[in-house]
């Protein structure tokens, strides 16, 4: 069984780039979207195993889009994590959620983080 991966991204560039990496290192792409109301959509009916969020997509805020994405997969099968191109310790989340999500530098971004990002919960899928 593999992780199944969904991305949430304005830059399609980066989408592409990020689908390309992912698949060759294991990982499947079940979906991608450039704003929040089609990723709701689309997660809601994909449920993948987990969802990248880029914290800012345009106009919208990732980190208000994250616990709506949570909520449509019902949390517990699924995993959201933030990503952005600049480090956590420099993004300010401006509403707070109450929930803490975990964050990937898109620098970071691999098959191997988004597995240990399973691992860190003890929650693994197996891997492909």
């Amino acid at each position: 069984m593999t992780v199944r991966c969904f991305i949430v991204d304005d830059n399609q560039e980066f989408l592409e780039a990020a689908r390309r990496l992912l698949e060759a290192e294991g990982i499947t792409v079940v979906g991608i979207a450039s704003n929040g109301a089609e990723a709701l959509r689309r997660v809601a009916e994909l449920r993948p195993d987990v969802t990248l969020v880029d914290v800012n997509l345009g106009e919208e805020s990732g980190f208000d889009l994250a616990p709506r994405l949570a909520a449509a997969t019902d949390g517990a099968s699924s995993r959201v994590i933030l990503i952005s191109t600049y480090a956590e310790g420099d993004l300010v989340d401006p509403t707070p959620t109450g929930r803490t999500f975990q964050f990937l530098s898109k620098t970071d971004l691999s098959g191997r983080a988004i597995r240990g990002a399973f691992r860190s919960r003890a929650e693994a899928p197996p891997d492909a």
